[in-house]
């Protein structure tokens, strides 16, 4: 693989630029990588005022606001990395209540459950507008059937990988997915992040 070195600044430049040039309808865009160990939030972040600047409304969405219930997640287990592989994140609820309201309605539900609190956030629906985006950010999102207009995959070397996830015991998840996923191979945007002050963005 071949990456170019590029500023943080850049690099949201360049996917603002990319983003406004999909279709005028509402979009989906995603952001993935492991969880505390790339900035995925801090990137779709640096999305928002730009996006919001030509014209596009923007709403910001997280998949941890779409986990499963504490009782679901931590059936096998607190630190099982095959249950936060397959059974954290809730996958239909962000397809019937974000992404496919997105392509309907328009009304989409910024969150559906806390899970800190282990309760429903009871939020309020967000009207988008034609031209809108949706910038979800989250680990695991790609390859699982979630439709999105761009990907946009914050990789890892495995090195990098070990040393930064900083709960040992999910490391295990995120090596199953790049064995059975291949994130990097459905993304539409790849960027090397082993150092987040220094991204460098895949070129085929």
């Amino acid at each position: 693989m071949r990456y170019r070195p590029i500023s943080p600044a850049v690099l949201a430049g360049e996917l603002t630029d990319r983003i406004d040039a999909l279709t005028p309808q509402r979009i989906a865009v995603a952001v993935d990588g492991a969880a505390g160990a790339t900035e995925t939030g801090e990137l779709a972040d640096a999305l928002v005022d730009p996006l919001r600047l030509r014209g596009r409304a923007t709403l910001r969405v997280s998949a941890r606001d779409f986990l499963r219930p504490a009782s679901l997640r931590f059936e096998h287990g607190r630190t099982n990395p095959d249950a936060r592989y397959t059974d954290w994140l809730d996958l239909g609820a962000l397809r019937r209540e974000v992404l496919e309201p997105l392509k309907g309605s328009g009304h989409v539900l910024p969150s559906l459950w806390d899970a800190e609190r282990d309760r429903a956030t009871r939020a309020e629906r967000v009207p988008l507008p034609e031209g809108g985006v949706v910038l979800l950010d989250g680990e695991l999102l790609l390859g699982a059937g979630l439709a999105f207009d761009l990907a946009v995959h914050l990789w890892l070397s495995p090195a990098a990988l070990r040393r930064r996830v900083p709960d040992a015991w999910a490391v295990p998840a995120y090596e199953r997915y790049e064995e059975e996923v291949d994130p990097g191979s459905l993304a539409d945007v790849v960027v090397r992040v082993d150092d987040p002050r220094h991204p460098a963005l895949y070129t085929p």
